[in-house]
């Protein structure tokens, strides 16, 4: 009971709720017994062909990406613009609005609307670059995935298109008018949804078969006035002809029958037919650029990427090939939407003919959506609250949503392709120059496919930890992929993101691989030892780039630059320092010690079955003692990155005359510390002797470093063994400062920088200039890495799991014996467990309805707080105010935010051992 006593702190439980929720948990429970339908596809094979050959691979933002940038400027935002995008036939892929294509986006198919006031087809979503926003770039739409299987055998996405014209010029200006201190003007500021003039537009596809989709797209008029809508999907060719070269040389060919169907000719994915019923008829150009319009230039052909844009605004016939045939087609479908109603249309994609395409469509539609529920019944059978119920599916929709080809020859991107002028030469030596090796072809899990339309490595580790809860396998792919030969350099380094590769990020991947292969286990019964030591090779070689490159004093000292969190320090960590020298961090130290215990757990797991990794577990042993003696004082110095007159870690900057100095901003660098935290079980051991005898040799002969962590020797719970860098008081110290809510503890978990430097803002003198970091809750105020990404306040996701992920790590070795004050000066006393939970609760109630039905993430948006339309509508932002709770940055990043579906499952499952103990 003393479990459920410290726990009711944080939850409340009734009787009733308990009866409800323990007869929906036995039906649950049933039902789990039975394989679903969907989990036998997913066993039927593991990589992206069969039932996972078409998904939802389209980006939703291809202009304003690197890929596509081949100005001698390298202005990524300004060589390809929203505006210039409907004319340019693109080299690298393709984007649209809740798109599909096969898992080479060689043919693609998306959603195209006319409002009849709009100066342009809404063909693909607008938002603003990093020049014309007051933040940075951010999509200036309302969309929202609902749902989705894991082989995409059923999905559905809803887009909220306005009646009016689209406030395009609005946006732009307004935002320009706007400083940093500011907050971004939304699309709701703008008035355009004030009277519910707004068509909701939901998509759905359902698959027959694994080449066999059924696609329906139904608009729902929510205003009270009859509006025109024209509804034009869309099919076409990703452009592989126009490059020059001669294995691409082939041209795949669309052809229209009648006003019914668009035969589709491509000789790599094959023979298809889009079936359209009742559409008013079918339009066809070329997805070839309109040079003349960008450009001056001539064009290849008469019939260009933006045909059908000028066929149905500008009323220009000649736009569109009357003989029906294209590499680019919609079907038109003109309606009068009347008020408060709907109009539906269907569409099926097939690989071969049929006499009756749309006979068993509802049927077939209905199925897939069972199918989808049955699976869901098995995944969240731990989870009983119908809000948290909704939540967590629709973070699992928007993970399998953001899945995208993506696609970059870095060699030939720096060459140039023979059919196109030659890049600038500065592109040699520029951007990515060192990544020639580089050849992504890949379905991979993108943090949003707006905002960050590929791949973020660190991003990426905390996608697999809820997709592994859907497909284990897809989650291991991942992680397999960004470590195969033609990712991640000769040299050992990971790929960060296009904008650099050669950017550093934390080194979580070994921490993800250990998560996954947990998950992965619980799941199927049985751990994927042959996956762990696949990927642990890899990351053999990535530990050494680390220990080789970014060790600069050799001395068990890590730099490493920004680390992902940008703006979070007083100059740009990644930037030649102001001041000269260089720094020895305290957040590169902690990833490192962490990364240390990650590959020791891992070398132990596979030692398990192959008793010659007990020397790799040894190495890494060792290897975390010598880091975490380098944290308390650099090789025998009495420099420490811990500072004692305020108990915790910061950054330390060496000067160029050899003075060292603590930079004292409290920031999430030194809570990082924390992660390096590892429990052993004694049965483990016993396991392996080889590996235990060295462990005591080392710890018995290097007293001086035994003393630097937690002691081997003393028994914790249930005779567990714990590795940390952290000892009881440090630790202690670490935890009192994260509790407090007047420093790093939110309401809504846990903050990047404390709230102490609210009113004590941390100031260090370069020459003449000053450069401060005070606490700025939500948008960055600054123009450091663009003023698009804010560390200095706000509360993000993986940061926070991280944080928890250790906190229940140390409680498995304290137990409930030892506690906490939470929050700080409250005089409560908890276990570690409970304080970890309650973190976990502050954080899932950004998206729960408070005591007046309000979610904090919407705040003043009293459109998504109370219209029926909208409130049960979730956005995964990709990070939130750290005083109200808002959400803040890329809107629908439900990649790292949608471990959100994690912690529901994990406070879940909690609740569910207290009804046991009740009971």
């Amino acid at each position: 009971m003393q479990k459920f006593a410290n726990f009711s702190k944080i939850c409340t439980i009734n009787k009733l709720s308990i009866r409800a929720s323990s007869i929906c948990h036995l039906y649950k429970e049933i039902m789990s017994k039975i394989i679903s339908v969907e989990k036998l596809r997913l066993n039927t094979r593991q990589d992206n062909k069969g039932w996972k050959k078409w998904g939802p691979y389209l980006s939703e933002r291809q202009w304003g990406t690197v890929r596509e940038d081949y100005s001698p400027s390298q202005d990524a935002w300004n060589a390809v613009s929203h505006d210039m995008a409907r004319s340019v036939a693109y080299r690298w892929g393709e984007e649209g609005i809740a798109g599909i294509s096969d898992n080479k986006s060689h043919i693609c198919f998306a959603l195209a609307l006319w409002n009849h006031n709009d100066h342009i087809l809404k063909e693909r979503f607008f938002g603003l670059t990093g020049n014309e926003s007051n933040h940075g770039e951010d999509v200036k739409e309302l969309y929202y995935y609902l749902d989705s299987t894991p082989t995409h055998s059923y999905m559905k996405m809803l887009y909220k298109y306005p009646i009016n014209a689209y406030p395009y010029d609005k946006l732009v200006d307004e935002s320009r008018k706007r400083s940093r201190l500011e907050p971004e003007y939304e699309l709701l500021d703008t008035g355009v949804f004030d009277k519910d003039e707004y068509f909701d537009v939901f998509i759905e596809y359902a698959k027959s078969d694994e080449q066999d989709i059924l696609i329906k797209i139904t608009a729902h008029n929510r205003s009270a006035k009859d509006a025109p809508l024209t509804i034009l999907p869309t099919v076409w060719f990703r452009n592989t002809w126009s490059w020059g070269y001669e294995n691409f040389k082939y041209k795949p060919m669309l052809t229209g029958v009648s006003n019914k169907a668009v035969e589709i000719d491509h000789k790599v994915v094959g023979h298809f037919k889009l079936y359209c019923e009742g559409a008013d008829e079918l339009l066809f150009t070329e997805n070839e650029s309109n040079f003349e319009r960008l450009y001056g230039a001539a064009n290849f052909s008469p019939y260009t990427k933006d045909g059908i844009n000028e066929y149905i605004v500008e009323g220009d016939t000649k736009a569109v090939n009357p003989n029906n045939i294209g590499t680019k087609a919609s079907a038109k479908y003109e309606k009068i939407v009347k008020a408060g109603e709907s109009v539906t249309v269907r569409l099926r994609l097939v690989d071969h003919s049929i006499l009756e395409p749309f006979g068993g469509f509802e049927d077939t539609m209905d199925k897939r959506i069972r199918e989808g529920n049955q699976f869901y019944d098995e995944v969240q059978k731990d989870v009983k609250d119908p809000e948290l119920l909704k939540i967590q599916r629709q973070a699992y929709a928007g993970m399998l949503w953001t899945k995208q080809w993506y696609y970059y020859n870095v060699n030939e991107w720096i060459k140039g392709d023979p059919a196109m002028p030659e890049p600038s030469g500065y592109r040699k030596y520029g951007r990515n120059a060192g990544w020639r090796h580089m050849y992504a072809a890949n379905i991979l899990s993108m943090p949003d496919k707006w905002e960050y339309p590929w791949f973020a490595a660190w991003d990426l580790a905390f996608h697999t930890l809820p997709l592994a809860r859907l497909d284990p396998n897809f989650a291991k792919r991942q992680l397999a992929v960004v470590l195969r030969e033609y990712y991640m350099h000769p040299n050992g380094q990971i790929p960060a993101y296009e904008w650099s590769f050669s950017d550093v990020n934390p080194p979580v991947h070994a921490w993800a691989t250990w998560k996954v292969y947990e998950i992965d286990k619980e799941i199927n019964g049985k751990g994927d030892i042959a996956f762990l030591e696949r990927i642990f090779h890899k990351l053999l070689l990535n530990f050494t780039w680390w220990v080789n490159l970014k060790d600069e004093g050799g001395n068990n000292v890590f730099g490493g630059g920004f680390l992902g969190m940008d703006n979070i320090g007083v100059f740009d960590r990644s930037a030649t320092l102001p001041t000269g020298g260089h720094l020895e961090q305290a957040d590169g130290t902690g990833w490192m010690a962490m990364y240390s215990l990650n590959m020791l757990r891992i070398a132990c797991e596979i030692a398990l079955e192959r008793p010659v990794y007990q020397d790799m577990a040894s190495k890494f042993f060792e290897h975390f003692l010598h880091i975490a003696g380098a944290m308390q004082s650099l090789g025998g110095d009495d420099i420490s990155l811990w500072d004692e007159e305020d108990q915790f870690y910061y950054d330390m900057l060496h000067l160029p005359n050899s003075k060292s100095m603590l930079l004292k901003i409290r920031s999430m660098v030194g809570l990082i510390p924390l992660f390096a935290v590892e429990v052993l079980t004694p049965e483990m051991l016993e396991k392996l002797p080889d590996f235990r005898r060295r462990v005591e040799w080392v710890l018995n002969n290097r007293p001086d470093l035994a003393g630097l962590i937690s002691r081997w020797y003393e028994s914790g719970k249930g005779e567990n063994r714990l590795l940390a860098i952290l000892r009881g008081h440090r630790m202690k110290m670490i935890m009192k400062r994260m509790f407090d809510e007047s420093e790093f503890l939110s309401d809504f978990g846990i903050r990047s920088l404390s709230k102490y430097h609210l009113e004590n803002p941390y100031q260090f003198r370069v020459n003449n200039d000053i450069l401060r970091v005070d606490y700025t809750p939500a948008e960055s105020t600054g123009s450091m890495f663009g003023g698009n990404s804010n560390w200095r306040g706000p509360i993000w996701f993986p940061m926070n799991f991280l944080l928890i992920d250790s906190l229940l790590k140390f409680q498995a070795y304290y137990g409930n014996d030892y506690e906490v004050e939470y929050p700080t000066d409250s005089g409560l006393m908890v276990s570690i467990k409970d304080a970890a939970l309650s973190i976990s609760e502050r954080l899932i109630k950004l998206f729960t309805e408070d005591e007046k039905g309000k979610r904090p993430m919407y705040e003043k948006y009293e459109k998504l707080q109370s219209d029926p339309h909208f409130k049960d509508l979730y956005l995964f932002s990709e990070y939130f105010d750290g005083d109200t709770g808002k959400g803040l940055g890329a809107a629908h990043q439900t990649g790292w935010t949608g471990l959100i579906a994690e912690l529901i499952l994990t406070v879940s499952r909690e609740k569910k051992e207290v009804v046991k103990d009740m009971l």
